[in-house]
């Protein structure tokens, strides 16, 4: 496992989601390091510079909390303070369910914590794609997805992440039909960078890591969610206990059309220690990186409402 790091004192560690690597956190790396904390963000499993198993059966989120706890071993900590985006975020609130000995607290981006549904999600992801395209569907199919996203990476890259902004509606791509398209034709063409919120170096140092490893690693995440539902029965009724924060873009698509009708709602029922919830105004998917310096601000204010102060 590759991990980018920076700063001394208590751990936080801080897990992407798709398609990212641990870069997509490196603004928040640095503010939280000079608060007086160790920051930590890895190349997730498939990712980057971390090793890429080929069957996909590996990318459960079991598999990968038990990356991270031995992250936490390696780096001689009990616990840690975990952050979450999309993948990374349903992976911190199992892990929470999992070890919660080991987690000081979570901080959630965008992705709130939601039961285990009754059945397994390829059934809901099936019925929704016979009305729709849908790209939980279409990632199902070993290769293809892969090699169109593969051809070209930063284009790849640039798409996705603009769609996923406040700057585009994600859910428009459900106008288009699920047969005989591909995630690239259901995407708005991004505009050049740089733009109000992404850097075109930032752009590119993302970009150089699926050039050389290509998309399948991530993908390989999606492949597995059904065997994550099969692996979290014994978590069905269970309810995460950990310290939590969540904080969501206005504008999040996951919030909007993935997340169930009264997302917070839910997730205040099923997170006995909530501490705050916030949303940020004006951005999408990507909050991190469109209103920097206000997710920077929550984070390190979660983080001293723990009292995870430096020694």
């Amino acid at each position: 496992m590759h991990v980018a790091e920076q700063g001394e004192g208590p751990p936080v560690v801080f897990c992407h989601g798709f398609p990212h690597t641990w870069y997509i956190w490196h603004r928040q790396l640095s503010a939280v390091a000079a608060a007086g904390y160790r920051a930590l963000a890895p190349d997730l499993r498939g990712y980057g510079r971390t090793d890429v198993p080929a069957d996909p059966t590996e990318y459960t989120n079991r598999a990968v909390c038990a990356d991270l706890l031995g992250l936490l071993d390696d780096v001689g900590a009990e616990q840690a303070v975990f952050v979450g985006l999309d993948f990374g975020a349903a992976l911190v609130w199992e892990l929470a369910l999992r070890a919660p000995a080991r987690v000081g607290g979570v901080i959630v981006l965008n992705n709130p914590f939601t039961p285990r549904p009754p059945r397994a999600p390829s059934h809901l992801w099936a019925k929704a794609a016979a009305r729709h395209f849908l790209h939980l569907h279409y990632f199902q199919t070993p290769g293809v997805a892969d090699a169109e996203l593969g051809a070209r990476p930063r284009e790849s890259l640039a798409r996705i992440y603009y769609a996923l902004s406040a700057d585009y509606h994600y859910l428009d791509t459900w106008r288009f039909p699920a047969e005989g398209v591909g995630y690239l034709d259901v995407l708005p063409h991004a505009p050049a960078l740089p733009w109000r919120w992404l850097g075109e170096d930032e752009l590119d140092c993302i970009a150089q890591d699926f050039d050389r490893t290509g998309f399948t690693g991530g993908l390989n995440w999606y492949r597995s969610l059904d065997r994550n539902w099969e692996l979290t029965s014994d978590y069905a009724d269970a309810k995460v206990a950990v310290p939590s924060y969540f904080l969501y873009g206005s504008r999040d698509p996951d919030m909007e059309g993935f997340s169930g009708r009264d997302p917070l709602a839910v997730m205040r029922g099923n997170v006995i220690d909530l501490r705050a919830v916030t949303e940020v105004p004006d951005a999408g998917h990507l909050v991190h990186l469109e209103r920097t310096a206000e997710v920077n601000r929550l984070i390190t204010a979660h983080l001293r409402d723990l009292a995870m102060h430096p020694v």
